[in-house]
């Protein structure tokens, strides 16, 4: 007989079909038990429409698999079947994950370093501009996307309304929670499918204060239904990140209310995908045990590595200002300041991401809706990423010293990537190990041209740079 397959960090998919109830969504409930040797994963299924209940599951070991399914429903209970899952496919390295307590990587063991970017209700617009935002994105670099589950409303800039929307009923005469609209889930898979198409991690919003539908009001109770129903569909998209809010504080619900839903997650994702939690002003205790990583919203980068240091975790600053031109704070940065803000997280031994808000005759900022960028600092963002694959992927820690005001990256005796900002000075004083030998190079990194000097290095130097701001240099052991 021959078995289905799947490969490692694949998604295998069971279909079955159920009777009609008056709520599929909740007075049915199927799990599967999925074995490999001595491993065991248990996964919800959800109702998929069409009397169709499905379970998705994403295999980590090659080999044969088994499953059995249960549910409250004899039409559904116990069946049974087995799967082989054969090696990954080429570009395929499984999920992100935390690397060496400070960094990202693959399943594989293939360093992750994000470059992420903002287009928050990109999957809530027209198939057109959709097609246009996967066009943009495949013609760059970022390889994260943030992006909210639900509609987006904010305004002049963001106010129509989505194709879909999540739950059975209206705005007028109330939304049934516990009805999913099985169609706006579907594009939202759609969608994430087209991201792993194109090795971008999707990091999922799952909730967000923008929203004049009334989809951020739910009690606690239905929120798990949501989350459950969410994760469900989800967990086993292997470029899946979960951003729990965007501006949690701006909700106002107690701690005990997001520990309660972080919970849920943990609960319902046999993946476990990483997890984080983004701020607007205040500031959430990322020491939980269920926060992987930093997702923040400052404009003090200088910080970046006592937070480190402080969480032993790894720091994105998911909001540190957009390039754009629009007449709101948060909103006008020049690319100049961008690339920088970008260099000066790097160096400092944290992640960032862009986001561009530039006007536009009909209020398509990228930020919002995706559509094209029109800003200068993706390209040089992507050179800021070559540069950082170059590096050493083990080793690599900042400087940190009582002043901070240094930029510097490096590998004891091995490796140094030292930023200079917006200074103007005329020389550079490198601190290189006296022992070794290193080539030097210049790198302009608004220019994006990297010089090589003619000698070789050691101990402590000081050897003359351009007079302009943005410049770097890279020593690297000879």
């Amino acid at each position: 007989m021959n078995l289905f397959a799947t490969e490692k960090w694949g998604i295998f998919e069971i279909e079955l079909k159920g009777p009609k109830v008056d709520n599929p969504f909740t007075d049915i409930w199927v799990t599967a038990e999925f074995k490999y040797k001595n491993h065991l994963y248990y996964v919800d299924g959800f109702y998929d429409g069409n009397q169709s209940y499905k379970v998705r599951f994403m295999p980590e070991f090659e080999g044969k698999w088994t499953y059995t399914i249960k549910s409250n429903n004899s039409k559904i209970n116990a069946s049974s079947g087995n799967f082989i899952c054969t090696p990954p496919a080429s570009g395929n390295h499984g999920r992100v994950r935390v690397r060496d307590t400070f960094h990202f990587g693959y399943d594989d063991g293939t360093p992750f370093y994000p470059v992420g970017t903002t287009a928050y209700a990109w999957i809530h617009q027209d198939n057109d501009l959709i097609k246009e935002t996967l066009n943009t994105l495949k013609e760059n670099t970022f390889n994260k996307l943030r992006m909210t589950v639900m509609p987006k409303y904010y305004g002049r800039y963001v106010s129509n309304e989505p194709p879909f929307y999540p739950f059975e009923g209206s705005e007028q005469n109330g939304w049934n929670r516990s009805k999913f609209n099985v169609d706006f889930f579907k594009h939202l898979d759609k969608q994430v499918e087209a991201l792993l198409n194109l090795n971008i991690q999707a990091d999922i919003i799952i909730f967000h204060p923008y929203d004049k539908w009334g989809f951020s009001k739910g009690s606690i109770e239905e929120n798990q239904l949501y989350i459950k129903y969410l994760v469900a569909r989800l967990s086993a998209y292997r470029n899946v990140w979960w951003s729990m809010a965007n501006e949690y504080d701006i909700m106002n619900k107690p701690d005990s209310e997001w520990k309660t839903y972080f919970e849920t997650i943990l609960q319902s994702d046999p993946s476990n995908h990483l997890k984080s939690i983004h701020n607007g002003k205040g500031w959430y205790n990322h020491s939980s045990s269920w926060i992987t990583h930093l997702s923040v919203q400052t404009p003090f980068l200088e910080k970046t590595q006592s937070w480190r240091e402080t969480y032993n975790k790894p720091v994105i600053n998911d909001e540190f200002v957009y390039e754009g031109n629009i007449p709101f704070d948060w909103g006008n940065l020049t690319a100049e300041e961008t690339v920088l803000r970008f260099w000066t997280l790097y160096t400092r031994g944290g992640y960032g991401t862009h986001g561009e808000t530039y006007e536009h005759p009909k209020n398509i900022l990228w930020w919002a809706k995706g559509g094209k960028l029109y800003g200068k600092s993706p390209e040089r963002i992507a050179f800021l990423h070559q540069i950082m694959k170059e590096a050493p992927n083990v080793g690599l820690v900042p400087l940190h010293t009582e002043w901070n005001k240094a930029m510097e990256l490096h590998k004891k005796d091995e490796y140094y990537l030292f930023y200079y900002g917006n200074s103007q000075q005329a020389s550079a004083i490198l601190h290189l190990s006296k022992d070794k030998l290193y080539t030097l190079e210049l790198i302009d990194t608004w220019n994006m041209t990297i010089k090589k000097l003619n000698k070789l290095y050691s101990g402590t130097i000081e050897i003359t740079i351009p007079q302009k701001p943005y410049m770097a240099i890279r020593a690297r052991i000879n």
